[in-house]
């Protein structure tokens, strides 16, 4: 098979979710990006569950009128942690989903961190 950039993100993401997996004490923030979006979910894989999600398309997010993709990530980042911490949850895995950890994916986990989340 040709090495494309999915073939690639599927090898790397298989890896990872070798090794991360989300209870409910210790949940998994697992992150999608698209080109126009960014998407992130709390997931607890015991179970089964997305305990919760955002994305660069909630009304709080189109509110705040941002111009760079960073800055939309940030905030995304920021606002899921927020939910978490709300729902009682202050440590998280973080599932980068085979993207490499710069820019988008860079700046949500920043804005989770931010937000109070540890992992």
């Amino acid at each position: 098979m040709k090495n494309t950039k999915t073939y690639r993100r599927n090898r790397i993401r298989q890896r990872i979710k070798k090794v991360i997996s989300g209870t409910p004490d210790y949940p998994r923030l697992s992150v999608f990006r698209s080109n126009k979006e960014i998407y992130c979910q709390v997931i607890d894989d015991v179970n089964g569950k997305t305990l919760m999600q955002t994305s660069s398309r909630d009304k709080a997010i189109l509110d705040q009128k941002l111009k760079t993709n960073s800055e939309i990530s940030f905030n995304v980042g920021k606002l899921i942690a927020e939910k978490a911490v709300k729902a009682g949850i202050d440590k998280i895995k973080f599932d980068r989903g085979g993207y490499l950890y710069h820019g988008r994916v860079k700046s949500l986990a920043e804005g989770a961190r931010d937000g109070g989340l540890k992992f």
